[in-house]
Order: structure tokens, then C-alpha cells, then sequence
């Protein structure tokens, strides 16, 4: 476990440290301006991106770690979902954000750029991010990470073409260097799966409604991750949109230390649970210290290093350590609750898992507009971590709750430090009980 972290926490790393190069370098040719028009665009395409394909990248997931044969209807499961998806979202959310920039902003923007913009972060980021996911199924760990590292360093060397060689200095041009870049490596991607077997395009209907659930928890998650910045579009400058968007930017790469962890012990956790979800929860506790550990490490990082990000994106960003280090602390929160919510989906309670998420972050973006509102950025700050400290408490209590119940009705209990355990009583009698009930098991149904 601990190589194939280093392992995947390396590659996630790598694709981190190339994502940070990438966005330095479009915010030096950008400027603030331009840079706070994109970072706008690219939070409403954070938000398509979760919706296209409807989940489907779950069951993928978690049906192929069990079952391998699976792969091929899954796989045209996928594919059909997100052609489906896509046509909707590009149609519905070019014209939707082209005019919302016109309110923000002031200045018409081009309908082809907004266009290329969605059809690179959504539909070709779908399509790419397909591709760990196959891998990661069939527990290819090395070739998830190919995956991951392979689309960093293409996007890095896309920008430093476009923008340290051609000289790129607007979104429009930027737009359709992106799109050609994502192009190319989702046809690169496609060939890798092909030796992996032809997929069998058809609808799998009993996975729909666990797919939705799961895109919804992202889908309602990135609206509440981004809709600060919609608010502080509103009432600020826009070049003070630029900054916090670097800033935003930065801690979604810092997340990554956690999401390197996670990649692992998901289908883990979905063979662990698959006869009971109590049998899982010892290694979630042993994944929450390591998490929490990592999460700690991170917050360090950033905090001690936010005074110099200034030099490698510009003089221009003036508030973007402050920003930085405020946001710092809730990478350990969310390596807090990552874990329980892993464990809930990789057991197959999406509807639990969903209830969490959605529910909390719902009331997290009306708290986040209103605090935003109010008193921006501090007002920001402080209803993030009220919502990342919510969903640590509300997740593992309620696992907890599922994993003791879960305990009970195999015949277990779990005490108080989450450890399944025989349930307490005459041994003699329990053993003697034991086969009949392990043979009759309509007379266990009827006793319980």
C-alpha cells in the first residue's frame, strides 16, 4: 500500500506541480484581467464537467475492481452517457455564460470562445479523465498514473507553446490552443484502451440512479467550490478575481496529496465492504490518520511558501498569499471527511453519501454568497471552514451508525473504537446455534 501511494502520490504530484507551471504561465500572458475572465468560465465548466456522463464513471469503478468481465458494458455505458450529456451542457452552457460575462464583465466576449472553452473542459477532460478511471478499475495503478501525469505535462507544454512561443496574450487565442491540446491527448488516451477490449454500447438502467447520486455530490460540491467566485465577480474588481482564482487554483492542487490517497483505498474499500460494511471500517480509521497526516503536511507546504508565489505569477497578484494561506487549512478538514464519504460510495450507499454532500453543501453555498456578501474575503474564509468542519462530523457519524447496524445484522458488534466484534453471551450456546443458523438461513432472517 505504502509503494503504490509513493507511487500515485508522485504522479498526482507531478500533475500538480505541471498544473501550477501551466497556470503560471497563462497568468503572466493573460494579465489579471483576462486571467479572472477564464478563471469565471472555467468554474462554470468545473461545474459541466461534473454532470457530463452522469456518474457513470462510478460504476466503472467500482463494478470492474469486483468484477472484470464487466468492463465492456460499462465501458459503452460511459461513452453513451457522455455524448448524451455533452450536447446539452456545450449548447445550454455557451449561451448561458457568454451572457453572464456580459453582465460581469461588461465587454461581449466571443460565442466560439466560450464554445471551445466547454468543449476542451468538459468533454474532452471527461473523456481523458475516463481513462485513470478504466486503469484504476482493473487496478493498472502504473498506467492511471501514465494517465494523470501523461495530460499534466500535455497541458503544461500546450501553454508554454502558446504562450511563451507564439506569444499568446488573450482568451481567445488561448481557447483554441486548449482545445487542440485536450484533443490530441483524448485521441492518445482512446488508443491506449483499445488493446483492453471493444466496449458494448448499451444503457446499464440498474446503475443509472447510483451514477446520478454520485454526480450529484460533485455537481452540488462544485457549484458550492466556485460560487464565491461568482459573488466576488459582483462586487470586485475583476483583477481581484484573477488573484483569488490563482489562490483557488493552487489549493485544488494541493488537494491532490489527498486524492492520491484515495485513487488506493476506493476499490479497496469496495472488496473490503462487500460482505458488510463493518468489515471495511478498520481500514478507514487507519486511512483517516494517514489522510489527516498528509493533510497536515500539505497545510505546512502552502502556508510557509504562499509569501513567494507572487514571483512565479506575477508582481500583479498583490493579495494572492494572503489568500493562500487563509485557504491553507482546509486541506486537513477535507482529508477528515474524504475518507468516510469513500467508504459510503465504495460500499454502494450512494443516496447516504449523496445526502451528506448535497445537503451540506447546498446550505454551503448560501452561506458562502451571504458571508461573501457580507464581508468578502473574510466572511468567504470562515463559511469555508464552517463547511468543511460540518462535513467531518456529519460523515463519520453517520458511517459509524451505518458500520454498527451493518455489525448487527451479521451477528457482530462494533465497540467503541469502530472494531467488529463477537457478540456477547452463552459461548456454548452460541456455537451450538451457529451451523443451524449458517444452514437455515430463512430461521436467522425470522429471528432477527
Amino acid at each position: 500500500m505504502i509503494v503504490s501511494y509513493l507511487l500515485s502520490s508522485g504522479s498526482l504530484a507531478a500533475a500538480s506541480l505541471a498544473q501550477l507551471v501551466t497556470f503560471a504561465i497563462l497568468a503572466r500572458a493573460l494579465g489579471p484581467a483576462e486571467f479572472g475572465l477564464f478563471v469565471q468560465i472555467s468554474a462554470v465548466t468545473a461545474i459541466a464537467v461534473q454532470i457530463c456522463g452522469l456518474g457513470a464513471s462510478d460504476c466503472l469503478l467500482r463494478r470492474v475492481a469486483r468484477e472484470p468481465a464487466s468492463y465492456p458494458d460499462l465501458l459503452g455505458h460511459n461513452l453513451l452517457l457522455i455524448g448524451l450529456t455533452s450536447a446539452v451542457l456545450v449548447l445550454a452552457g455557451v449561451a448561458t455564460t457568454a451572457s453572464w460575462i456580459r453582465m460581469v464583465s461588461g465587454s461581449p466576449i466571443a460565442i466560439s470562445t466560450v464554445a471551445l472553452l466547454f468543449l476542451g473542459n468538459v468533454v474532452l477532460v471527461r473523456l481523458i479523465l475516463l481513462v485513470e478511471t478504466v486503469f484504476l478499475g482493473l487496478g493498472q495503478v502504473r498506467s492511471a498514473n501514465r494517465s494523470v501525469v501523461g495530460f499534466a505535462i500535455a497541458r503544461t507544454a500546450t501553454a508554454a507553446l502558446a504562450c511563451i512561443v507564439f506569444h499568446t496574450s488573450s482568451l481567445a487565442e488561448w481557447a483554441a490552443w486548449q482545445f487542440c491540446g485536450h484533443l490530441l491527448y483524448a485521441l492518445v488516451g482512446l488508443m491506449w484502451l483499445r488493446p483492453l477490449g471493444r466496449p458494448r454500447f448499451r444503457i446499464v438502467r440498474e446503475e443509472l440512479r447510483n451514477g446520478i447520486l454520485f454526480s450529484s455530490q460533485f455537481v452540488v460540491r462544485a457549484i458550492r467550490s466556485n460560487v464565491d467566485l461568482f459573488v466576488i465577480g459582483l462586487f470586485m474588481p475583476i483583477e481581484t478575481v484573477g488573484s483569488y482564482g490563482v489562490a483557488r487554483r493552487i489549493m485544488d492542487s494541493s488537494y491532490l496529496s489527498i486524492d492520491a490517497f484515495n485513487r488506493l483505498i476506493y476499490p479497496r474499500f469496495a472488496r473490503a465492504s462487500r460482505d458488510g460494511l463493518h468489515l471495511a471500517l478498520p481500514a478507514a480509521k487507519r486511512a483517516l490518520i494517514a489522510a489527516i497526516g498528509l493533510g497536515v503536511a500539505t497545510f505546512l507546504i502552502l502556508f510557509v511558501l504562499a509569501p513567494e508565489l507572487p514571483r512565479l505569477f506575477g508582481r500583479e497578484y498583490r493579495d494572492l498569499a494572503f489568500f493562500v494561506r487563509c485557504l491553507s487549512g482546509t486541506v486537513v478538514l477535507i482529508g477528515g471527511w474524504a475518507v468516510a464519504m469513500d467508504l459510503l460510495g465504495a460500499s454502494g450507499r450512494q443516496g447516504v453519501r449523496a445526502l451528506i454532500l448535497n445537503s451540506t453543501n447546498m446550505v454551503g453555498s448560501g452561506l458562502i454568497a451571504a458571508a461573501t456578501w457580507i464581508a468578502a474575503p473574510i466572511g468567504t474564509f470562515v463559511a469555508l471552514y464552517v463547511i468543511e468542519a460540518s462535513l467531518v462530523v456529519s460523515g463519520w457519524l453517520v458511517l459509524l451508525r451505518l458500520a454498527r447496524r451493518s455489525g448487527q445484522d451479521m451477528g457482530h458488534d462494533i465497540d467503541e473504537s469502530g472494531t467488529s466484534v463477537a457478540p456477547s453471551g452463552n459461548v456454548l450456546h452460541d456455537a451450538a446455534v451457529d451451523p443451524v443458523r449458517r444452514s437455515l438461513p430463512a430461521v436467522e432472517e425470522a429471528e432477527r
